[in-house]
């Protein structure tokens, strides 16, 4: 698939289909939990393939799991039936640490069962895009020193946090590179930890490793979709749009009209339904309303795509999810 062209009629089209963060909720459908799906690439190709059938979204998403990276580099995983993986303490104390982590095998730990799981997928869903999902290269460093360890060091240890980032990149990069080489379309890469940074620091600490890794792998058959959900990302947009991704993807924590006003034309601008808010603790009368509400705002923009503001929860209610597409059908009607 063009994914150049791809991108260009949507940009295009004056109808546009939603594209969420949308994978988890498939445990739902399947019967199944999340300590299953994360265990197996044929549930989680099946679980992609039965959200394409059950919802007109515009691109089918693998598990968006921001735990597997840091468990391939050796940290230690808290799983659950209900609840995405989550990274328990930390294994970087010290840049004598940075120094001696190894950047493991891409197909280390269960990243190499995600990219099996896009084989398959790519093999069931045809007619849409099928994207991987990654973290960024801040993110998992902090989650491999901890978040607030991390944020610390860039002022007291910047040479170890750069370490570290050298190497979280290069697994980064090797992983997409596995995707690609799966069949994956494209890739969403999650770096919300760079949304608690300073302009300044967000452009040493993320936005240039986040560019390298876009030189690497983006052509015109792989699409990439950057997500930042954090606070400060109005301020940080000439660093963002530097890095030349093809998509860029926002959180509830800001309004669209903030970003998209400082957004070039010829990239998609996706966010901003509160995935706590609205998909997991609303109902389908709020998120029906708070959807249109975006969309009347930000439609306008012909490079805006609505999507959840994040990863949607895995008990996410159904009736909430539908009711959310079918006001995307409804406001373009």
């Amino acid at each position: 698939m063009d994914m150049k062209q791809w991108k260009e009629s949507v940009l295009a089209a004056p109808q546009k289909k939603a594209m969420p963060v949308l994978s988890f909720p498939c445990v739902q459908l399947m019967g199944i939990t999340v300590k299953q799906l994360i265990s197996d690439s044929a549930l989680q190709a099946a679980g992609m393939k039965k959200i394409c059938e059950r919802t007109d979204s515009l691109v089918s998403l693998s598990m968006m799991d921001l735990s597997v990276e840091a468990e391939a580099f050796g940290s230690e995983i808290r799983k659950s039936d209900d609840e995405v993986p989550t990274v328990v303490g930390r294994i970087m104390e010290t840049e004598e640490d940075a120094d001696n982590l190894k950047v493991p095998d891409v197909n280390s730990g269960r990243t190499g069962l995600y990219v099996k799981a896009i084989e398959k997928a790519v093999k069931e869903i045809t007619d849409r895009p099928v994207l991987g999902g990654v973290i960024g290269p801040f993110s998992l460093a902090g989650r491999l020193m901890d978040m607030s360890e991390i944020m610390a060091n860039c002022y007291d240890e910047p040479d170890m946090v750069n370490k570290t980032l050298e190497k979280t990149a290069e697994f980064i990069t090797n992983y997409i590179l596995e995707f690609k080489k799966a069949g994956a379309n494209g890739v969403v890469m999650a770096e919300p930890a760079a949304g608690l940074l300073s302009p300044g620091l967000v452009e040493e600490f993320s936005s240039r490793y986040v560019k390298k890794i876009i030189d690497r792998v983006k052509d015109n058959q792989f699409l990439f979709v950057y997500h930042n959900c954090g606070p400060n990302t109005p301020l940080m947009l000439p660093s963002l749009t530097d890095m030349g991704a093809d998509a860029y993807h926002f959180g509830d924590a800001i309004k669209m009209t903030q970003v998209l006003e400082g957004m070039p034309a010829d990239v998609l601008v996706m966010g901003n339904v509160s995935p706590a808010t609205q998909f997991r603790n609303g109902t389908p009368e709020s998120i029906y309303a708070a959807t249109t509400e975006i969309l009347r705002e930000c439609s306008k923009y012909a490079n805006f795509v609505i999507s959840s503001g994040c990863d949607i929860p895995p008990l996410s209610s159904w009736d909430n999810i539908d009711s959310f597409f079918k006001a995307v059908k409804n406001f373009y009607q």
